[in-house]
């Protein structure tokens, strides 16, 4: 998806200077022999802090590098993470770490909305964007769409703006996406990395399961 700055103007107003990103069809490919990583790799301090929800005592941490424009993202969201959360986080079984992987302009803009909300409204405002994904990321009015989902999470539309020209901001979102692509081979979305072993595309949540329960008993 190519998304200039024109196109992701209202009323006149440039509310995004989005650096470009590199085209998912350009991203290094993963090395087939290198599917487990070390925890020093995986949790290395980054430029922003994860967000993490569950214990962090859990015995299964699942690492998920997204990207908010992704249909295939969404869909785990939708379908798979509810259960997920329930069965696995709620219960202490475990941790899960969100980190962004933007496919494009659009999905940083997504991100960059996400981190600036209060650290209790970032994963409620990240299920709202991939629940109403079609209704931002996929219209002409891109800007209009971000702004309502905002507004709902409680921002002011100065503060909204003010968060889409953060240059720092998205040079870190953009520093991080790097570091998954450079350092650990990912090209797609999404991307999991359950204690260490690499899961590439989305499951469903039997699929998960499968995985999960050897590691959990």
């Amino acid at each position: 998806m190519s998304v200039t700055r024109r196109s992701m103007m209202a009323a006149g107003v440039a509310v995004l200077a989005l650096g470009p990103l590199a085209p998912l069809g350009l991203l290094p490919a993963s090395p087939a022999a290198a599917q487990s990583y070390s925890a020093a790799d995986l949790l290395a301090p980054g430029p922003l802090p994860d967000k993490v929800l569950g214990k962090a005592s859990a015995p299964v941490t699942i690492i998920e590098y997204s990207s908010l424009t992704c249909s295939h993202c969404a869909h785990f969201h939708a379908e798979v993470y509810p259960k997920l959360k329930s069965a696995y986080i709620d219960t202490g079984k475990v941790r899960l770490i969100l980190r962004e992987y933007p496919l494009d302009p659009v999905a940083a803009a997504g991100s960059m909305l996400a981190r600036c909300a209060s650290d209790d409204k970032y994963f409620p405002l990240v299920d709202a964007l991939f629940a109403s994904q079609k209704g931002w990321a996929f219209t002409e009015d891109r800007y209009g769409g971000l702004l309502r989902i905002a507004k709902q999470a409680g921002f002011t539309k100065d503060r909204f703006d003010a968060c889409l020209k953060d240059q720092k901001l998205l040079s870190d979102i953009e520093a991080s996406r790097k570091r998954g692509s450079d350092v650990l081979g990912i090209n797609s979305t999404p991307t999991f990395f359950i204690n260490g072993e690499k899961h590439v595309g989305g499951m469903t949540f039997e699929e998960l399961s499968k995985i999960l329960d050897p590691l959990v008993r």
